[in-house]
């Protein structure tokens, strides 16, 4: 597996010399540089492996002015070659790139003590001895020292040893197949057009892959791919490639962008972090207070919020709600790195935990479950990551594509993991098109829900069979996604908690039945209305001898209407059904022999009022059993009431 190395440490202790003595690559390319004789950019070189390999190296900036490149470089790397010179020895910026490498979790690496040729034995020892004495407590607390002279040649063949017997023996993590890689370097090339470069994260890239600028959204596809000086068909992680990509111009595209596959990234102006503020931090940090956020080879400013606390004293770790005034893009468990706004200098880093998170709200019904999980999540185990992050994601689900970012989980592994869940009711996937899953107990309060929703449903309106899906999606689903509101209600109908007679679902308990008051009141109504015949009685002075309230009947109207014994023709005005049979045949038997009829035709033929006759036509219009061209009504053709 690919390995890069990367240098680190104060300016002028000879970092990019080394390096182009051991390469020989010279990483300063800008004219700047060779003018000023310091590193400004990140320099980039290979190290030939005596199994005919190459070997990355990323060299660092040792200026304070450019420390932001220095972590842009360091956070691709998987050792440290900590440069310190012999006649200077520990530096502030040799303290600050230590800590930076530290929070980045770099594991491992190793000292090379240079300019040796400067001093003599004696300060040489004492030297040695004040690294020794620096680097205690620190991840290279046991790494080797090696004395070295760039102009000598003295312990270059250690040096070399060293690095071939790292490259070998380190395996590292590249964590999950998601193709990652933060844009460090952006330059044209004359018939080539935008080439940018990087250290690849994660996943692996080929030639006429489609790809994508985070958080611009950019989309290009990848013309060339060159690795170590040579072109390649594929790249994998953990090497510095460079990726030549048609179809984006070099003016759209900034250092710190995230190069990656289509819909993979998901930008968010939120994280939440794991942060812990350095021991030698100056002061605490304070709620509230904006810091330059350095993340891959990203540099903005941002705030932090601790909802625990006010402030985070120096040693101290807590969960940071991070807010940026721009989107962001990340994975868990990407490290950052923060440094204070003034003056500027390393004061904390962390690792991210949800990188598209909302905003911590008290009032949030879910706060309790979110705050929980948020601090379990940094020593969870991959099945409890997915458990956790699906708890905060509760009603709204994550799709897989986010459950691969938020849980930095190879995608085999978490299907394994979901498949695993599913088959025991863990987690389900209700959207199988996007491959949205939600937690197996939250599908079982949302049941209970549904349930308890159509309970007082039928309470409220016991005269009607049920409720159309619709109704239901509109009011006890109407927070929800339509397709969990699908997949639920399919579930409970198979299940048998709930019933669906053609149309309308129902609870098996639920039947329409009238109480005797009620049964009494519907042969009162139908008495009344049979009885009017095709001049039907006012509903009010039907119910005011029964001392009944319109609103009171209403069920019972409704529940006549669906079994066929009254018609609504509009809001105060009800037939009883075969009175309006009559009314109709009289229609239909006048239409046959007649072009058209209006108001006076079926005022004469009826003998009733424009009361009855007017309601009575559009009622008709709307059945369609005639259709109205301007006054009159025309038979439509065979229409049912």
């Amino acid at each position: 597996m690919p390995v890069v190395m990367g240098t680190a440490g104060h300016i002028d202790h000879g970092k990019t010399t080394l390096v182009k003595t051991l390469t020989g690559i010279d990483c300063d390319r800008l004219e700047e540089e060779k003018k000023r004789g310091i590193t400004i950019e990140l320099g980039f070189a290979f190290f030939e492996l005596p199994n005919g390999g190459k070997m990355g190296i990323v060299d660092v900036p040792g200026h304070e002015k450019f420390v932001k490149n220095m972590v842009a470089g360091a956070s691709g790397i998987d050792f440290v070659m900590l440069v310190i010179a012999a006649d200077e020895g520990v530096m502030p910026q040799t303290r600050e790139h230590l800590e930076i490498c530290s929070l980045l979790g770099i594991p491992t690496g190793f000292v090379a003590l240079t300019k040796t040729d400067m001093v003599d034995e004696e300060w040489l020892e004492l030297v040695q001895e004040d690294v020794k004495a620096f680097l205690q407590g620190s991840f290279l607390e046991d790494a080797p020292i090696f004395p070295v002279s760039s102009q000598t040649g003295n312990g270059l063949d250690t040096v070399r040893a060293y690095i071939t017997k790292m490259e070998k023996e380190l395996k590292p993590q590249r964590r999950s197949d998601l193709f990652r890689m933060p844009v460090d370097r952006i330059f044209t090339m004359r018939g080539h057009g935008t080439v940018v470069t990087g250290t690849m994260v994660s996943g692996s890239l080929n030639i006429g892959d489609e790809v994508r600028f985070y958080p611009r959204e950019l989309t290009g596809k990848v013309r060339g791919l060159q690795s170590h000086g040579s072109t390649v068909e594929n790249a994998p992680a953990g090497k510095r490639t460079a990726i030549n990509i048609t179809g984006v111009e070099v003016a759209d595209v900034h250092r710190g962008d995230v190069l990656a596959h289509p819909d993979t990234l998901f930008p968010s102006d939120t994280w939440h972090i794991e942060l812990t503020c350095l021991s030698s931090s100056p002061s605490p940090l304070k709620n509230r207070t904006e810091v330059h956020f350095h993340h891959g080879a990203r540099d903005v400013l941002a705030r932090l919020y601790f909802p625990d606390r006010d402030k985070l004293m120096p040693g101290e770790t807590t969960i940071c709600e991070v807010r940026f005034p721009e989107p962001m893009v990340g994975v868990a468990n990407d490290r950052c790195v923060i440094r204070s706004f003034s003056p500027l200098r390393t004061v904390a880093g962390g690792k991210l935990l949800q990188p598209e998170a909302e905003r911590l709200r008290k009032k949030n019904p879910h706060y309790d479950i979110i705050w929980k999980s948020l601090q379990e999540l940094p020593k969870a185990e991959p099945e409890d990551r997915v458990r956790l992050h699906l708890a905060m994601a509760a009603e709204n689900g994550l799709s897989f594509s986010r459950l691969c970012i938020f849980t930095d989980i190879e995608t085999k592994k978490l299907e394994k993991i979901l498949n695993l869940f599913g088959g025991k009711q863990e987690a389900l996937c209700f959207d199988k098109e996007e491959r949205q899953y939600i937690a197996g107990n939250i599908l079982t309060e949302l049941s209970e829900s549904c349930i308890e929703f159509m309970t007082a449903f039928h309470k409220h309106d016991p005269m009607k069979a049920g409720l159309s899906r619709g109704m239901l999606a509109s009011g006890w689903g109407k927070q929800l996604s339509p397709k969990l509101v699908h997949f639920l209600v399919e579930r409970l109908i198979k299940a048998k908690a709930i019933i669906i007679d053609g149309d309308v679902l129902r609870l098996p308990t639920h039947k329409v039945s009238m109480a005797a008051d009620q049964e009494g009141l519907r042969r009162a109504i139908l008495e009344a209305y049979e009885k009017g015949g095709i001049t039907p009685p006012n509903l009010k002075e039907v119910l005011e001898p029964l001392n009944v309230e319109v609103k009171e009947a209403l069920p019972v109207l409704r529940l006549m209407v669906e079994n066929n014994e009254m018609v609504k023709v509009k809001d105060t005005l009800y037939y009883h059904a075969p009175s309006l049979e009559k009314v109709k045949k009289m229609v239909c038997d006048y239409l046959s022999d007649h072009d058209d009829i209006g108001p006076a035709q079926l005022r004469d033929l009826t003998g009733l009022s424009r009361k009855y006759a007017i309601p009575l036509l559009e009622y008709f219009d709307r059945v369609r059993l005639t259709m109205r061209i301007g006054d009159k009504r025309q038979l439509r053709g065979t229409g049912g009431v």
